[in-house]
């Protein structure tokens, strides 16, 4: 898949199949229109492309306006989100920046030069709820009829239901904030993952129970720090950890600021995603990690985060979450032990 920061680039398909919205979660609603555009892509010869924006406009009006709070709570960080695009097999993604001038512009200034003019949109593939261009004055209707006008389809895709239940962006952030991760997973169609580059942090865990556990480590943690970058989740977790070993490792993470510690720390009060494996080879050393991207699967919300008095209340804290994660681990290999007897039966 190839990804373009605007569309003026000379590797951009000369013709596409297109669909615009900023797939935050890219659930299962997005997977059932990116495969109808990829359908309608191989029909008609041309790439499938998928024209998405960053910041999400939300957070550009937020901004501008001084008011943080109008930002949405973001299920996935770009990457995550480029990766899910590419699982689903679409051929390029077009990342616009959303900024004075994208806001201030006309409907139908955007079909002309970015649409036609840009991206050589042959199909136009949108959401029932889709709006466009300055004050979001442009809908199906107009889009629709300059299609017919100037020689390009375009089609609208009804809202995806599961049980009769509409899935949309806002209902995996709404199962994000109250920690039903079976839930998340069910409106995204896997587990709720996290991935980054692992980086340096305070080494505070290694301190931590470190006397307790009489392996001199502690609670030596995977680090994934992330700029700008307001999640629809926090707390503790138990989680699966990908790409560091060739099965996935289990342990315990805390997405969030880290309320027991000085803001004024290493981190500075931004958001962090600090993982404990509960097996960690002895061939990776105190290095193994640093530098390389790995995927972190959050399957169940232990509690939301909280402010410890002392290091060593906190201490106590991280240990009772890793023996409550183990719990939930152990909770289900016994469930699949059980179904497996069952099978044998």
């Amino acid at each position: 898949m190839k990804v373009f920061r605007g569309f003026n680039h000379p590797g951009i398909a000369p013709a596409c199949a297109l669909t615009i919205g900023n797939f935050d979660g890219v659930h299962r609603g997005h997977q059932a229109m990116l495969a109808l555009l990829k359908n309608e892509a191989a029909h008609r010869g041309v790439a499938s492309c998928v024209m998405t924006f960053e910041p999400h406009p939300r957070d550009y009006f937020a901004a501008l306006l001084h008011k943080p709070d109008l930002a949405p709570a973001r299920i996935a960080t770009l990457r995550d989100k480029l990766t899910e695009l590419e699982r689903c097999g679409i051929d390029q993604v077009v990342v616009l920046p959303f900024d004075a001038k994208l806001a201030q512009q006309q409907p139908q200034a955007f079909i002309n030069e970015v649409l036609m003019h840009g991206l050589g949109a042959r199909y136009v593939l949108v959401g029932d709820d889709f709006r466009f261009g300055a004050q979001r004055a442009g809908d199906y209707a107009l889009l629709d009829a300059t299609g017919q006008q100037r020689g390009f389809d375009v089609a609208r895709m009804n809202s995806y239901e599961v049980h009769g239940l509409r899935v949309s962006s806002s209902a995996v952030r709404a199962a994000l904030k109250t920690g039903d991760m079976m839930e998340v997973a069910r409106l995204l169609g896997r587990p709720y993952s996290i991935s980054g580059h692992v980086v340096h942090g305070r080494k505070l865990g290694r301190e931590l129970g470190a006397s307790e556990s009489g392996a001199g480590d502690g609670f030596r943690t995977l680090n994934l720090r992330f700029t700008h970058w307001k999640p629809a989740a926090s707390g503790i977790f138990a989680v699966q950890v990908n790409g560091l070993a060739p099965t996935p490792l289990t342990g315990v993470a805390n997405l969030g600021i880290r309320p027991s510690l000085d803001p004024t720390d290493v981190n500075g009060g931004r958001v962090l995603l600090e993982t404990h494996c509960f097996d960690w080879p002895v061939s990776w050393g105190t290095e193994e990690g640093y530098g390389k991207i790995i995927s972190v699967d959050l399957l169940h919300k232990l509690h939301d985060e909280l402010k410890y008095d002392s290091f060593s209340d906190l201490t106590r804290g991280i240990a009772k979450d890793c023996d409550d994660a183990r719990a939930y681990f152990a909770s289900l290999h016994g469930q699949t032990h059980r179904q497996n007897s069952r099978d044998r039966i």
